[in-house]
């Protein structure tokens, strides 16, 4: 169940969302995908792995793989997205790497924009991917203390599955 859509006083235009959200990349193929919403980074960042560089029609592309589940490594994802730049990026621990940036579309709360995303090895991190504050710029209000107010994300259930499976053979046998 999804909470009611709340905005802040004085910001009747800008929705409310929690530290963690469900997001979608329509044009990437990833219907769910867990980010923390961090305020304190620039930039938004995307756990990738596999990461080539190639050129097509004179253009340099990106080549990388993600794994959208957080905690798994399946299922994988195989993307190419032309290089919009590589930009400099301090991490959490003060280290400082040049990165790949991609853009592509994000969905939030049934909203979609353009966004530019750095590409990093997050696989040690807890989010695969972190929502940084020119992302969502103008767009939302974040509210600290709460969490997925676009909703939780629907898991097909094992127990559902078997349950599924055994209505299909319940109908095999009548069809016999």
């Amino acid at each position: 169940m999804s909470r009611p859509s709340r905005t802040v006083k004085g910001s009747p235009s800008k929705p409310t969302i929690g530290w963690r959200e469900w997001i979608r990349f329509p044009d990437l193929g990833i219907d769910y995908l867990k980010a923390k919403v961090d305020t304190g980074a620039r930039t938004s960042s995307l756990h990738a792995f596999n990461l080539q560089e190639f050129e097509l029609d004179g253009q340099t592309w990106v080549r990388f793989s993600i794994h959208p589940e957080q905690r798994s490594s399946s299922p994988t994802i195989q993307v190419e997205l032309p290089l919009a730049a590589r930009r400099r990026v301090r991490d959490s621990g003060g280290k400082t790497e040049v990165r790949p940036v991609v853009e592509t579309t994000v969905e939030l709360l049934g909203q979609r924009w353009p966004i530019e995303i750095t590409l990093t090895g997050r696989d040690s991190m807890g989010f695969r991917m972190l929502l940084g504050r020119q992302a969502i710029r103008r767009l939302f209000v974040v509210d600290p203390g709460g969490s997925f107010y676009g909703g939780k994300r629907i898991r097909k259930k094992t127990s559902a599955s078997k349950r599924s499976g055994a209505v299909k053979s319940r109908k095999r046998r009548s069809e016999q």
